[in-house]
């Protein structure tokens, strides 16, 4: 429980999300792969109206030979050094199918080839250095030095990884804590979300524990090192996140799934239909115009264009709705989420306190606008996060706050001020209540009682040494938090997780609100890790839901992770797969179910396109199929499923997925 306190210098005083990592952002060009894509999507663009509008080909020939190079050059390298080791990946494969095309006529089908596969490497890369950003980043939280305390009582400022275990440092109000460590004196509130995700800060005094990366409020703390700088928790938050980035084995693309079998398959199918007529007598350049027009339909392009466009329709739409889906894989993994796991603060809650119940005493002669009207004018000096709270909902109720004279405050106890020639008092009840005996003392210790019974955070209000009333703070509940874990229940047939570092009773009062059952409370972020970890070696696939630093880890070890994008960190976004950017909690369950539509589209266009490859292949290798008929056919399947997958770009599309 924690109370209204001191307010924080203007310059230092942050809100628990202004704690968050700080921005390092690698830029999409610095990236030699952004570069080339760039590259090679510019020369095609350039290329192609010129094509259509009938220019000579000695005009559009050098653009798209650029392309060529620009797009293909790393993949086609990427390909040879597989192949020396033995493997033969899709890549290569591309390359070669974009410039089979080429030599038959087809130069805009294979640049197009190209492009795409070159934007797709691009964007691949991008999302891995700005992963990386993120967790160099995070190691910015904790500050790089601190004041130590010599035994005589000197003061001197190190780096903190000359820190040992018990060493003892002073944190100033306003600075981040260096190391992990006890209290040994002083009192303050720390607000500590970057690590717990709780939503307020929290009361540390004598013997309480600290954790570097965390900002210190207002009053001065002296504290006993106890974990060295490589081992804190903001440390081992790092560590984790890299190694479960590392570890996570990604669903592949069913493409990528086949494409050794397949690639091997059509290169030897390919060499086959060549040789074996040769061997027979057969005229050279027939055999090879048929070699070449069975690369051409046998060629996977069909297949990939098959698997795309429905992933990248659902990402569209996703987008257009407040879901950014970070890639066609992401897209596909959503679909197969059979278990769900969702932080408490800022992702089920709005991640603000706020006043939910103004109790005046019987006897005190006040009403709730009065009572109120007292404790705001008495908090408005302060920066405290539930000063502000009980500010903004006095501003609400449009009352106007008298003038606080002698303003005071003691950390982790309250703050004091004389309004309309009263001393009012605001703080803890227990520090006030003490163990006075009189009725409204008693009257106030069992309604504080009551508001903290509910999960709320309760603060008293004295007027003149008089217990006045008693208010309850809280972070609200969404609006649609209940919904969408009904939504997430019929989808994956099972309740969702509550995965909280916030108290056991706030945890155990919200998860009974919107219906979830299995509550863990009081995580710290490898509890976190483990619980996912649980999940899933009983053979489940989890989605974790989260916005804070604390959750990085578990969100990347998921089998996909989702950030709440409108106060999450830096760090939580750039780790997940997804972000939901309105922060709309309904989006999750809607792009979940937009996700299983895109794999069903995905079958059917796998079917499609199998179809015509396996009639085109028997009809060029049983007969005499026209080259001009098989580019027109192969490229009549890629038509069919583009359009196919399309349909997932339509809004009937999301509203169906939403229902």
């Amino acid at each position: 429980m924690t109370s209204a306190l001191a307010p924080a210098p203007a310059d230092q005083a942050l809100s628990p999300r202004d704690g968050a990592a700080p921005r390092r952002r690698t830029r999409v060009l610095a990236l030699p792969e952004a570069r080339w894509a760039a590259a090679a999507t510019v020369f095609f663009l350039l290329a192609l109206p010129l094509q259509l509008a009938g220019a000579p080909a000695w005009a559009w020939g050098p653009l798209y030979a650029v392309t060529y190079a620009a797009g293909g050059w790393e993949p086609g390298w990427a390909g040879l050094r597989a192949l020396r080791e033995k493997t033969l990946d899709v890549d290569l494969l591309m390359v070669a199918a974009a410039l089979g095309a080429a030599s038959i006529g087809q130069v805009m089908d294979g640049a197009l080839l190209i492009v795409i596969f070159a934007t797709s490497g691009a964007l691949e890369a991008l999302a891995t250095a700005r992963t990386a950003d993120s967790v160099r980043g995070l190691l910015d939280l904790a500050p790089g030095t601190a004041t130590r305390v010599d035994a005589d009582g000197g003061e001197a400022s190190v780096g903190v990884a000359e820190l040992a275990v018990g060493d003892t440092v002073l944190v100033r109000p306003g600075e981040r804590i260096g190391a992990d460590g006890r209290v040994l004196d002083g009192a303050s509130d720390v607000d500590q979300a970057t690590i717990t995700g709780e939503p307020l800060p929290v009361a540390k005094e004598r013997g309480d524990e600290v954790f570097a990366g965390t900002l210190n409020g207002t009053g001065a703390l002296r504290i006993r090192v106890e974990r060295d700088a490589s081992d804190t928790v903001i440390a081992r938050i790092v560590r984790m996140v890299e190694e479960a980035s590392e570890t996570k084995a990604p669903t592949q693309l069913f493409i990528e799934k086949v494409e050794q079998r397949y690639s091997l398959g059509m290169v030897v199918a390919t060499l086959a239909v060549f040789l074996v007529p040769l061997f027979f007598g057969a005229n050279l350049a027939d055999a090879l115009l048929r070699a070449m027009t069975f690369m051409i339909v046998a060629s996977p392009c069909a297949v990939v264009l098959a698997t795309m466009p429905p992933l990248l329709s659902a990402i569209a739409n996703a987008g257009r709705h407040g879901v950014l889906v970070k890639s066609a894989v992401v897209m596909e993994r959503l679909g197969q989420v059979d278990a769900v796991a969702l932080d408490k603060t800022g992702t089920l809650t709005e991640g603000t306190p706020r006043v939910t119940d103004v109790r005046p005493l019987a006897g005190s002669g006040l009403d709730e606008g009065e009572l109120l009207r007292l404790a705001a004018a008495v908090e408005h000096p302060s920066e405290h996060p539930l000063a502000r709270a009980v500010v903004d909902a006095a501003r609400e109720r449009g009352l106007a706050l008298p003038v606080a004279e002698d303003f005071g405050s003691t950390p982790g106890v309250g703050v004091i001020a004389t309004v309309d020639g009263r001393v009012v008092t605001v703080g803890a009840p227990g520090r006030f209540l003490g163990g006075a005996s009189d009725v409204d003392a008693a009257r106030a210790a069992v309604l504080a009682g009551e508001l903290e019974d509910g999960g709320r955070t309760a603060v008293l209000v004295t007027v003149d040494g008089t217990p006045a009333g008693v208010l309850g703070i809280a972070d609200r509940l969404r609006p649609d938090a209940t919904a969408t874990v009904t939504s997430l229940t019929s989808l994956t047939g099972t309740a969702p997780v509550l995965l909280t570092g916030d108290a056991p009773r706030a945890a155990a009062r919200l998860a009974a609100e919107v219906g979830i059952e299995d509550v863990r409370a009081g995580l710290l972020p490898q509890h976190k890790v483990s619980a996912v970890r649980e999940l899933e070696n009983a053979g489940r696939k989890v989605m974790v839901v989260g916005d804070g630093v604390n959750d990085a880890p578990a969100l990347a070890a998921a089998h996909t992770g989702v950030a709440m994008g409108r106060a999450g960190s830096d760090l939580a976004l750039e780790t997940a797969d997804a972000v939901v950017v309105r922060d709309e909690l309904a989006t999750v369950p809607a792009v979940i179910a937009l996700s299983r539509r895109a794999r069903r589209l995905v079958v059917q266009n796998l079917v499609i396109a199998g179809v015509f490859i396996t009639g085109l292949v028997i009809w060029d290798l049983a007969g005499n199929l026209p080259l001009p008929l098989g580019v027109a056919g192969h490229e009549g399947s890629t038509v069919i499923v583009g359009l196919n997958g399309l349909r997932l770009l339509r809004e009937a599309a999301w509203r169906r997925a939403a229902e």
